[in-house]
């Protein structure tokens, strides 16, 4: 089912059938595997987060159910991230190698991505419980479809419009906050924390685009192009992370070099170009976007 909130039908429905259909989504790629059980799997949490972005938008008037579920999919989903926050670090290699500066440092990265293949690939072999955790995450998904039938909203149009409006402002100050906090303070984490306002903000211009389709689309493609950015800002992070706790995965020496320089490198330029397209998708003060964000509700649910 599409991730969308119609304006002119009811709320709980909508917001049922929008987290539903996500879920569904999940267990059908867990189980079917399509293209594999570690796409399924990669798949399958990229629905989970566009379920817990739609809760927070509604948390206010949800408080303890979006607690119980954000936790419920965040841990299901942590269950299932280790090969593949595995095989993203090789997607990182890969993506320093097209922004080499000569042979010598891409003939390193490409050692590298080697290197990290292989440390995939021997997780991979004894990773012997994904099976079971991918049934685990089955059986937690339909326990979330469940938790759903007991949500329940005031669906008047008024009431509608004021808590979306709320969840608006709440994730865009958390964003502007994000934001100040990364031009002060150069930890990973802060700029982790503006990749998941942004994440939220994408998915709810996805959730209420029928508000206004054109404007909602340009956000969006702002949105997800911000999201790209801090993606692989934080993929490096980890990259570097992994460097310290495994320093023997790569051979070190000028080979270790070459790849620290790479990342610094490009880390820098990742949250230049992240902190100035936030500052102009940011842009506008979180109470004004709201208000905006509830006049239109208004006007669409008529």
């Amino acid at each position: 089912m599409a991730y969308r909130i119609r304006p002119d039908r009811p709320f709980t429905r909508e917001l049922r059938k929008a987290a539903g259909g996500q879920l569904e989504r999940a267990i059908t790629l867990i189980t079917e595997q399509p293209e594999g059980l570690h796409e399924a799997i990669h798949q399958a949490r990229r629905k989970l987060k566009r379920v817990r972005a739609l809760y927070r938008l509604v948390a206010a008037d949800a408080k303890d159910f979006q607690k119980q579920e954000n936790t419920r999919l965040r841990e299901t989903a942590h269950a299932l991230s280790l090969v593949r926050d595995a095989t993203a670090l090789i997607e990182t290699a890969a993506y320093l190698e097209d922004h080499a500066l000569n042979a010598e440092e891409r003939e390193a990265l490409a050692h590298a991505r080697t290197a990290l293949t292989a440390r995939r690939d021997a997780m991979s072999e004894n990773e012997v419980d994904l099976p079971q955790k991918a049934e685990a995450a089955v059986v937690a998904c339909r326990d979330a479809i469940r938790a759903l039938d007991e949500l329940s909203f005031d669906d008047g149009r008024q009431a509608t419009a004021k808590r979306i409006a709320g969840g608006w402002r709440s994730n865009l100050s958390r964003a502007r906050d994000a934001g100040a906090a990364c031009r002060t303070d150069a930890h990973e984490e802060v700029f982790h924390e503006l990749r998941k306002c942004a994440q939220d903000y994408s998915m709810h211009l996805a959730l209420l685009r029928d508000l206004w389709p054109s404007a909602m689309a340009a956000k969006l493609a702002e949105a997800k192009a911000l999201v790209a950015v801090l993606g692989h800002e934080h993929d490096l992070a980890l990259l570097v992370a992994l460097l310290d706790r495994e320093p023997d995965v790569l051979n070190g020496g000028a080979e270790l070099a070459h790849l620290l320089g790479a990342v610094i490198r490009q880390q820098q330029a990742l949250r230049r170009e992240a902190l100035e397209s936030a500052e102009r998708l940011f842009a506008d003060p979180p109470k004004a976007e709201a208000r905006i964000i509830e006049a239109l509700w208004l006007e669409a649910s008529r």
